[in-house]
Order: C-alpha cells, then sequence, then structure tokens
C-alpha cells in the first residue's frame, strides 16, 4: 500500500469550474450502444468521449479488433499523449523497443513523441480502450484510414502529418 508523503504531493490543477453552484452535465455511454464506426470485418471504434465532449481535455475510445485485424507500426504523436488498456484478448504492443503481447488489464503509457504500434495479431478478437490527450479529432484519423488509397503519395503523406501521425 502507497501512503504519499504530505510534502510530495503535487498540487491539484486550478479550478476550472467557477460557478456558485454545481450543475447536472453527466452523460452515460452504455456498453451495448452501436459502434460509431466499423471499418469493415476489421476494427469497430466506439468514440466514448471525444475531443468536442471534453473540452478538448482527451479523447477516450473503445476499439474492438477482429481476428488477425493488424494494426499501425511503429510511429509517434508530436501533440498529445496516447494510453492503452486492454479489455479481452491480446493484442501485440511496441513500447519503442520491443514488441510483446498485452492481455486484459494491460496497460501502456506513451507520452508525446514515443514510438509506439499495436496491432491484434491473434486468431481471436480483441478490446482495449485508447486514451489520447490532450484530446485531438481522431475520429476523422479512423475513418480516414479507409481512404488513404485514395490519395496520392503526396497527399497521403500531408494526410499523416495533419492528424498528427509520423511512421519510423
Amino acid at each position: 500500500m502507497s501512503f504519499w508523503n504530505l510534502r510530495d504531493v503535487p498540487p491539484y490543477p486550478s479550478a476550472r469550474y467557477t460557478k456558485d453552484r454545481p450543475e447536472a452535465s453527466a452523460w452515460v455511454r452504455r456498453a451495448d450502444d452501436a459502434a460509431d464506426y466499423e471499418a469493415p470485418g476489421q476494427v469497430r471504434y466506439h468514440y466514448l468521449a471525444d475531443q468536442q465532449q471534453t473540452d478538448g481535455d482527451y479523447g477516450l475510445y473503445r476499439v474492438d479488433l477482429a481476428p488477425q485485424a493488424g494494426g499501425p507500426g511503429p510511429h509517434f504523436h508530436r501533440a498529445m499523449s496516447e494510453a492503452f488498456f486492454v479489455l479481452s484478448g491480446s493484442v501485440r504492443i511496441y513500447d519503442g523497443t520491443h514488441w510483446t503481447t498485452a492481455g486484459p488489464h494491460d496497460f501502456l503509457y506513451v507520452p508525446p513523441g514515443g514510438i509506439h504500434g499495436f496491432g491484434n495479431e491473434a486468431d481471436a478478437p480483441a478490446s482495449m480502450l485508447m486514451l489520447f490527450a490532450p484530446g485531438a479529432p481522431r475520429e476523422h484519423y479512423f475513418e480516414g484510414l479507409a481512404r488513404l488509397g485514395e490519395l496520392t503519395d503526396e497527399e497521403r503523406t500531408q494526410w499523416f502529418i495533419d492528424n498528427d501521425n509520423f511512421f519510423v
């Protein structure tokens, strides 16, 4: 069990809600809600809390990967951190130096500039949470992947730059 030394506790962020009275502003998304976007037969994206809903704080997505769905190779982001939490199945993850298999409740945090990759290479489905902070319009990125073949090499390169995705 960990107990913090009071002298070592970092300060809380400044107050962002400054009204005199609290408000009812929470919302619920059910586990059985349909996916927001599906790459046919490969990946289902559930936009749990996007950049607009969190006022730019973060984006949280449930990503359901079909068996052998693959995933992106080593890459990094300049503007955001990314975190992965495996819910079910097994996901191959790259921490910048090694590929390893992550299972349920395994977690990977990637700070801005950190090389990472992931994919489902198993013969069974997998599901994970992906968190981007601060929030970014990743829905545009997820949905645009299906149209990469329609772009010229120059347009594709610019599309990845515009979406803060830099492959290594």
